[in-house]
């Protein structure tokens, strides 16, 4: 499951990996390529690509009352196919000599140490993803730590405001745990909800924004792009902007791709900043496709995420933790991927998925 300092460097870049030059309008060596950009307008913002739709009342309505596989699955049965280990901090306590450490906590919670610097991206601890803890989107997988139980972290990187990412139980326990030494990278527009719960070290970032972390090594944080949208109140849809995150340290690279539809930006990212030494691509919460493909991407789309943005190991994030989040069954993400990884000519081990509180070096 690891990858090599070696594999990294000899990676080579197939003609199907690369990104569509017309597309991307790139006039010359020396200048930079067209990247996509968002929209803002009155005061809230917009996806640029023609692959974002707004569904209608109508098509969330046939959602809601539509549906499959939203029994939670029996626990006897779910410690056999999705089981919980318990993690091993002090494997964090020094960098790996080459790769990128890697554990997923669940949903898109993982912890990442890039080059010695740790890295924690949209934590959710709690119960349920919703703003209340009686009902909405539950769990059926726990975490397999508590935020008390969790090592040192320099760098918390959320990608969007929704309640299965921005979470107000986990955004305060970890503040009170480690106060101004951790760094919140958030996109504008969350930057004062952050600081609103206490919270001292934040940075807000639109895309393409790029900022320097400095601790065992220096660190590139960037906030890119991605297709989905956001909203918490009944008044506040799209005033806050969405992102994925690529995490650049001087021998290894993270790319997070937090909640997503397909859209042209990988391949600019890819084409800006990969190879990734490591990516973590969602892959769940993807059926009914005629719902949620503008905002959520399933195995196929991701596989394509991986050969977009040069990954040179992927795993799988956004699947496998909270029921009645989507029509597939708990899973197919898994299954599924691994049949598109084979159709699109990967080796198994390119693009995979791991327990949760596994700890691996990739």
């Amino acid at each position: 499951m690891a990858a090599t300092g070696t594999e990294h460097e000899e990676m080579a870049t197939t003609e199907a990996d690369k990104p569509d030059l017309n597309s991307l309008h790139i006039q010359s060596d020396s200048e930079q390529m067209k990247l996509s950009k968002p929209i803002f307008e009155n005061g809230r913002y917009k996806n640029p690509w023609d692959t974002w739709r707004y569904n209608s009342l109508w098509n969330l309505i046939k959602f809601v009352r539509g549906g499959e596989n939203k029994e939670e699955p029996k626990k006897e049965e779910l410690d056999r196919t999705l089981p919980i280990m318990k993690p091993n901090f002090e494997e964090f306590s020094a960098p790996p000599s080459t790769g990128v450490r890697y554990m997923w906590i669940g949903h898109a919670s993982t912890l990442v140490q890039v080059d010695g610097v740790t890295i924690l991206t949209d934590p959710i601890f709690s119960n349920r993803c919703s703003p209340i803890q009686f009902m909405g989107p539950k769990r059926y997988r726990d975490p397999p730590c508590t935020i008390e139980e969790l090592p040192h972290i320099d760098i918390v990187v959320v990608s969007h405001n929704h309640y299965d990412h921005l979470d107000l139980y986990s955004v305060e326990t970890l503040n009170r745990k480690y106060g101004k030494n951790l760094r919140w990278y958030v996109p504008v527009g969350i930057g004062k909800w952050m600081s609103d719960r206490g919270c001292e070290n934040v940075v807000e970032l639109s895309w393409w924004d790029e900022d320097i972390f400095t601790g065992r090594s220096e660190v590139k944080v960037v906030c890119t792009p991605c297709q989905h949208w956001c909203k918490r109140t009944l008044l506040d849809t799209n005033k806050a902007l969405w992102s994925s995150w690529a995490l650049i340290g001087p021998k290894h690279s993270f790319f997070f791709g937090g909640d997503t539809g397909y859209c042209e930006a990988f391949k600019q990212i890819g084409w800006k900043y990969g190879n990734f030494t490591l990516a973590a691509i969602p892959i769940g919460c993807f059926k009914p496709s005629w719902f949620l493909s503008p905002q959520h991407v399933g195995p196929q789309e991701a596989v394509q995420i991986h050969r977009d943005i040069r990954a040179v190991k992927s795993v799988g994030i956004h699947w496998g933790t909270f029921k009645m989040m989507a029509y597939e069954h708990y899973l197919e993400p898994r299954e599924t991927l691994i049949e598109e990884v084979s159709k699109a000519g990967l080796k198994p081990e390119d693009f995979v998925t791991v327990n949760h509180g596994e700890i691996y070096i990739f």
